[in-house]
């Protein structure tokens, strides 16, 4: 049966689909239409045009925002402290995701998905990141990972196929990272031969997350080693497939209702059909999808950080000591402000590299400053609460310090803070001008290979000017 958020989607897409293609808000600069406009609207004032501001939401995303909040209060708040004492998510948590509409967002209508924009994604993972991180993050990678790595790759037979599993009970994984491929994530091992109209899979990964709940996994492996990290190529592995195992799931700090697994592949075997996009692609795929997912992991991390902002002020407004409520003193109101200037500085970084992108305008840097805002803020606001808190925000009575638990994860994956400042400089390299600015080889290739044409670039600069130590890291 379809939840509210299913219906109230689909609506919405009926809705967009009365007007004409040519006012669609992606390829058109943004006008005062209806209310399905996804991109910052324009209006006319005193015969002058302004921008309505960033969190200025249209009714649809209004509804939606509205319909997730209460789903994550009523279906998934009693169960958080459960999960994160069991490791383990609950399955109707993840049965309550589908039925609501929530793993399909962006899929198209004709697999059974919503049709939703980009945005609202973001919107849907900030509200769930208010009470779970880890829900958040089932819902991030199923949205701005497995979907849309496949709509946009996928073969009509692929999309067919796979996608109304994914819209409706099946959880998908990414699976990049390996013990010698983290941060500099393509000098990974795994291989990929060619055996007839099969490929066989050999190698292992880690850290790979959604993995216990999976039934669709997308692997990065090398068709040929000799070739680098352009032989890097993405394959789509069922569960059951023989000689494919997945570990037990690691003991962690935070997130911890959410799988992180590692896999093996012993000769599995994968038909050549089940290739995502081309041979020796992969590279190039997977940064890509990984700077729309870092816009993701922002919503989490700005979620999960306004959450606690939230469960706690109400706290220190009633805690009383010296005689006065401790929110009256004055050092503690600029602590309080502080931090509210920090999560409204992360909610428009979000927003906006979120409407880019939606936009079909550059949005890398943005991307990029986004999830290190988010990421550093998300860990600064709920040590914050913490302390404000005292002694019972160190209990796990209280939910406060398991958020501080889940922030921590921000700085690390989907590329850690550093690899973030990395590509933030390359970027203003390319507009402040060389004469300002030398970034090393390195950084150049790390984010030369956003496009195609970059990536050209980069094997130029890569061939002329370095012999040996070659590396593409952007996780």
């Amino acid at each position: 049966m379809e939840g509210p958020a299913v219906r109230l989607l689909r609506c919405s897409v009926l809705l967009r689909r009365n007007f004409p293609t040519c006012l669609s808000s992606w390829k058109n600069p943004p006008r005062v239409l209806k209310s399905s406009q996804s991109e910052a609207l324009l209006r006319t004032t005193n015969n002058k045009l302004s921008y309505t501001p960033l969190q200025t939401f249209t009714d649809e995303e209004i509804m939606i925002k509205d319909t997730v909040k209460k789903f994550a209060q009523e279906q998934i708040a009693p169960l958080v402290s459960k999960m994160d004492e069991k490791g383990k998510m609950e399955k109707s948590i993840i049965q309550g995701l589908f039925q609501q509409g929530l793993m399909g967002i962006g899929v198209d209508t004709k697999y059974g998905g919503t049709g939703a924009s980009f945005f609202s994604c973001m919107l849907v993972i900030e509200e769930l990141a208010k009470v779970d991180a880890s829900v958040a993050l089932m819902c991030d990678i199923q949205n701005s990972l497995i979907n849309m790595m496949i709509g946009k790759l996928g073969t009509e037979e692929q999309k067919a196929t796979y996608l109304p599993k994914l819209v409706t009970e099946q959880v998908g994984s990414f699976c990049l990272s390996e013990a010698g491929a983290g941060s500099d994530s393509f000098a990974l091992k795994t291989r990929a031969d060619k055996k007839g109209n099969y490929y066989v899979i050999n190698g292992s990964k880690m850290w790979i997350s959604n993995a216990e709940d999976a039934g669709l996994f997308l692997v990065m492996a090398n068709v040929d080693p000799s070739l680098g990290y352009r032989g890097i190529t993405c394959f789509l592995v069922d569960r059951d497939t023989e000689g494919f195992h997945i570990g037990k799931s690691e003991n962690k700090m935070g997130i911890r209702a959410s799988s992180t697994c590692p896999l093996t592949f012993e000769n599995v075997k994968v038909p050549e059909a089940n290739i995502l996009g081309q041979v020796g692609q992969g590279y190039k795929y997977a940064i890509g999808s990984l700077n729309e997912g870092r816009i993701g992991i922002a919503a989490q991390m700005l979620g999960l950080a306004q959450g606690c902002f939230d469960y706690t002020i109400p706290y220190i407004k009633e805690r009383v000591q010296f005689g006065q409520r401790i929110f009256d003193f004055q050092g503690l109101q600029h602590q309080v402000a502080h931090m509210a200037t920090h999560l409204e500085a992360a909610r428009l970084l979000t927003y906006n590299a979120a409407r880019l992108l939606e936009a079909g305008r550059p949005f890398i840097k943005e991307a990029s400053m986004a999830k290190y805002y988010a990421s550093e803020i998300a860990g600064l606001v709920t040590n914050k609460c913490i302390e404000w808190m005292g002694g019972v925000g160190y209990i796990k009575t209280y939910p406060v310090e398991k958020y501080f638990r889940d922030a921590k994860i921000g700085t690390i994956y989907e590329g850690a803070s550093n690899i973030q400042l990395n590509t933030i400089f390359w970027a203003l390299s390319r507009v402040i001008g060389p004469q300002f600015f030398h970034p090393s080889v390195d950084t150049i290739l790390i984010v030369n290979l956003h496009s195609q044409e970059a990536a050209a670039a980069a094997d130029v600069t890569a061939d002329t000017t370095v012999s040996k130590g070659r590396r593409a890291s952007q996780e």
